[in-house]
């Protein structure tokens, strides 16, 4: 087995697109709903071992603005799932040190959701092992906007909007961009994720479905980050000498 990828070298921030939810399933003929609870089970080895592997934030993508196209009765078995996973993970991850937060709009799920949601992120806001944020009901064109209006209802002047001032206004706010996005399933499209965060973030396509990443699919991901120069821009030259 490989070593640990050295800790000089481990992302701060990895973000995850968990796709082959459906395709598992599929292959074991089981209902697509069996794939999402698999995957739900994944990501608590998943979380587990970003925490080992001292990666701070992972951010995951459970269900986007889009997938409100699904049959209902997905759908339906989505957020019964999400609510599952509050009632059932929540004080585990609390007694972990995992920080938890939502990443997109709350409108459109149900109330009582709604309110577990809020709770979860209030009852862990200051743990400080590692940050989950959960990207449901999210999508990057969706987000760019939201923070788009908000920044004209504070009536901020055009000239004192930039980069960071726009940043505040996100999801992510107060939390550094990914340093590598990870999409499981054999796709390699973006698919309206992160737009603005993953603008310089290094991503990642395995065709391993999303139940079946595990730890040393993980690792893989990690081994291929270390290899690869980030030069957001610069030469490999400015970079050698930014670094020394």
């Amino acid at each position: 087995m490989p070593s640990n990828p050295t800790v000089s070298h481990i992302p701060t921030h990895i973000a995850i697109i968990m796709d082959g939810n459906g395709r598992w399933a599929k292959a074991r003929n089981l209902p697509r709903l069996a794939g999402h609870r698999a995957g739900t089970e994944n990501l608590r080895r998943i979380l587990r071992a970003c925490a080992e592997f001292g990666i701070k934030t992972l951010t995951i993508w459970a269900f986007s603005t889009e997938n409100w196209r699904r049959p209902q009765e997905e759908v339906h078995g989505l957020m019964d799932i999400l609510e599952q996973v509050i009632d059932r993970e929540l004080a585990e991850m609390h007694k972990n040190g995992v920080r938890l937060r939502h990443l997109g709009r709350l409108e459109g799920i149900a109330d009582h959701l709604q309110t577990k949601v809020r709770n979860a992120i209030e009852l862990t806001q200051n743990n400080e092992r590692i940050t989950l944020n959960v990207a449901f009901n999210y999508g990057g064109k969706a987000e760019i906007l939201d923070a788009v209006k908000r920044i004209i209802a504070d009536g901020v002047r055009p000239e004192d909007v930039d980069e960071n001032l726009f940043a505040r206004y996100l999801s992510t706010a107060g939390q550094p961009d990914p340093d590598m996005i990870i999409r499981t399933g054999n796709e390699s499209r973006i698919s309206n994720f992160m737009l603005w965060q993953g603008a310089y973030a290094e991503w990642y396509f395995t065709p391993i479905l999303w139940p079946d990443f595990d730890k040393e699919e993980l690792r893989k991901a990690l081994d291929e980050y270390a290899r690869r120069e980030r030069r957001f821009g610069m030469t490999t030259e400015q970079v050698k000498t930014t670094s020394r």
